[in-house]
């Protein structure tokens, strides 16, 4: 290979493309979030008239009143339990639905899976009323699971088509030879499945877990107790009525954000795995 390929190789303007593309992708994710956490430090006159510099005066009495308040706890604690059964109930079901789809062919699974991705098309905002009203004859208004189990329900399309491309990835063979070593759809599903699984589960749960993390609309319909809000609706602490905090809210924004940033970080490695699986056959 000659001096000319090398040039040519290393300044290939696909890749350049590439290059330019990801790193305009990646200002426009960042600058949002460098800016939220910067403003948590200015106080509101320094905010309007500042909104994107760095803070002339730091204001670190900003995040250190939230953070030492019981109340920013309060909040995580609402957001965590209510997001970790979201998790907990999503994988399950949705795991064992789409191994059934995956694996047993039974009459009618084709137009009963096209009629559960139709909840892809329709936004929880559609059904609030009837979720509402079916929450409450359940006599779950006000209580975690009031929240959980909707977000349950709309995460399940998503999930289960995840699940179900994964799982009929798995050889068929290891199927059949478990069937004539007298193991069950069950012991199969249990033993061989799940344990294959960990890179979609933790892409599903992570999914899942930051979507229920960042929901407002259902827990602001489903929950009456203040003791009981997420931490989208602790954010009403700082709106007055004619006035907002903005300083604090950015602040409080960007410690509540903070625990899904590490997680994504923490689960990268798996999300890519899990979604990438499949993709490429031989």
């Amino acid at each position: 290979m000659n001096r000319a390929e090398t040039t040519r190789e290393l300044f290939d303007p696909a890749v350049l493309f590439k290059a330019a593309f990801l790193t305009l992708i990646a200002i426009f994710v960042l600058v949002p979030l460098l800016a939220t956490f910067l403003g948590g430090f200015k106080s509101l006159g320094e905010l309007r008239v500042n909104p994107f510099g760095l803070p002339q005066h730091w204001e670190w009495q900003n995040y250190a009143d939230i953070l030492f308040s019981g109340r920013y706890w309060q909040l995580l604690r609402n957001s965590l339990i209510i997001s970790t059964l979201t998790v907990v109930l999503t994988l399950i079901v949705a795991s064992m639905a789409a191994f059934t789809f995956a694996h047993v062919r039974f009459f009618g699974s084709s137009m009963l899976l096209s009629y559960l991705t139709l909840g892809l098309l329709f936004p929880a905002a559609t059904a609030v009323l009837p979720l509402f009203i079916k929450v409450r004859d359940l006599g779950l208004l006000d209580t975690y699971f009031g929240v959980a189990l909707p977000q349950v329900a709309f995460s399940l399309a998503m999930s289960v088509l995840l699940l179900r491309r994964f799982f009929k990835d798995i050889p068929y063979e290891l199927l059949e030879a478990a069937l004539v070593d007298g193991c069950s759809y069950a012991k199969f599903f249990r033993y061989v499945t799940l344990p294959l699984s960990r890179p979609i589960l933790a892409t599903v749960g992570t999914i899942t877990f930051v979507n229920s993390w960042n929901a407002y609309l259902l827990p602001l319909v489903m929950l009456n107790t203040d003791a009981l809000y997420p931490w989208p609706l602790g954010i009403m602490v700082y709106q007055g009525e004619y006035s907002s905090e903005w300083h604090l809210i950015l602040a409080f924004i960007t410690l509540t954000i903070l625990p899904t940033i590490i997680l994504f970080l923490l689960a990268q490695k798996h999300i890519v795995a899990g979604l990438t699986s499949g993709a490429v056959k031989g």
